[in-house]
């Protein structure tokens, strides 16, 4: 059992009481610190390096039982420089992650971060030709233990979902209008019928559509040396078909329009497109997805979730 530190034994003559003996010996699964304010790097989509603003939590295993402590300001100075240089890459993350474990000198034989920050990518409209930014929710879990790195990836991804069955029901309240202006019409042009359809008489019901929002957290597989957060956003946002727009002009808004009436879903459609993209790509280990549909029908929201994994 080590002996207390006192001013006549510890460094700058100050006490450290974290090498007193534990009262209640054992070791701890974890221990460290929650929501660090930290800038880091990243890669934008030009293969850039640029600097944000992200919440990190940090933490490591104290298998000495008999220790009171970790070495809690080492953890905390070294994240301070972990991102300062170069961007978040997998290989970067388990070096500082056994830089963590090295820190603590013998206590501890894991480490984990937690990073939290919002990725800016600037989205094409989708027929004006003007440019918008749009903000992705981004999570990174990085766990080193036994040597290997295990890392998890997560983002948000917002699109449009118009329902199918409202969508069905307002085309027959469209048709039983037509029928109902044109039962005596004998016989009709093509310009007659075009101009009752763009004349408010032309709408008799129009489906419901809402925002949505797929939650993605893929682990991916070791082998590579960077995050494929951009291609697997591209992924996702293709599957669903809808991904919500940032500059709209009206032929923006048009063809925002044909989009939703080309990718009607229910959430359990919407859960099964991620799916399907991200089945077959060779950096992911494992997915889970959950999609919410924020009903403008109904007070509540619909939801869907689905998990898998890639052999």
């Amino acid at each position: 059992m080590s002996a207390p530190m006192t001013p006549a034994n510890a460094p700058n003559g100050l006490p450290d009481v974290a090498h007193e003996a534990a009262a209640l010996a054992r070791p701890l699964d974890w221990v460290g610190m929650d929501r660090i304010a930290v800038p880091v790097r990243i890669h934008d989509a030009d293969g850039t390096t640029v600097q944000v603003a992200a919440e990190v939590d940090v933490a490591v295993d104290l298998k000495d039982g008999d220790a009171r402590g970790i070495h809690m300001s080492r953890l905390y100075l070294q994240l301070q420089q972990a991102f300062a240089s170069e961007a978040i890459t997998p290989p970067g993350l388990r070096r500082v992650l056994q830089g963590f474990v090295d820190s603590q000198q013998g206590l501890s034989t894991r480490a984990r971060l937690h990073i939290r920050y919002e990725h800016l990518l600037q989205r094409p409209a989708l027929a004006s030709g003007h440019l918008g930014w749009k903000r992705y929710p981004v999570s990174i879990d990085a766990e080193l233990a036994d040597g290997h790195l295990h890392l998890v990836l997560g983002f948000a991804v917002e699109y449009s979902s118009t329902c199918p069955a409202s969508a069905a029901l307002s085309r027959q309240r469209n048709a039983d209008r037509f029928a109902e202006d044109f039962s005596a019409a004998r016989p009709m042009s093509t310009q007659v019928v075009r101009e009752w359809l763009e004349s408010e008489r032309g709408l008799a019901a129009t489906p419901h559509a809402q925002r949505s929002r797929a939650d993605v957290r893929v682990a991916l597989r070791p082998a590579f040396d960077e995050l494929p957060l951009l291609p697997l956003v591209d992924a996702v946002e293709a599957a669903l078909g809808t991904p919500v727009q940032t500059a709209v002009k009206r032929e923006d808004e048009q063809a925002f329009a044909e989009l939703n009436a080309a990718n009607l879903m229910f959430c359990e459609d919407a859960a099964r497109r991620v799916a399907a993209a991200l089945a077959g790509d060779a950096r992911v280990e494992r997915y889970d997805i959950a999609v919410a549909h924020f009903e403008s029908l109904h007070p509540h929201d619909a939801v869907a979730r689905v998990s898998g994994r890639n052999a």
